[in-house]
């Protein structure tokens, strides 16, 4: 697939990390599975593992932790 950012690089399976914020609350996941563009490095998660990421996200503001590095599990 094209990357829909950069407009130029293609998109492969990969792994990537992602980083969210909500409030004070910081949340890295590493090992999320994605499309990652070859050229910008942008990443693109599908519907399942998106909703995935932002529970996970929304459980740890939940319980008001600053900071929380975890690996991702399907």
């Amino acid at each position: 697939m094209k990357c829909t950012i950069c407009k130029t690089g293609e998109t492969n399976s990969g792994l990537t990390t992602v980083t969210l914020q909500r409030k004070d609350t910081v949340i890295v996941i590493r090992d999320v599975p994605a499309d990652i563009c070859s050229d910008c490095g942008e990443y693109f998660l599908d519907e399942t593992t998106a909703r995935r990421v932002y529970a996970d996200a929304e459980e740890t503001a939940l319980r008001q932790v600053d900071v929380e590095i975890k690996r991702y599990a399907a």
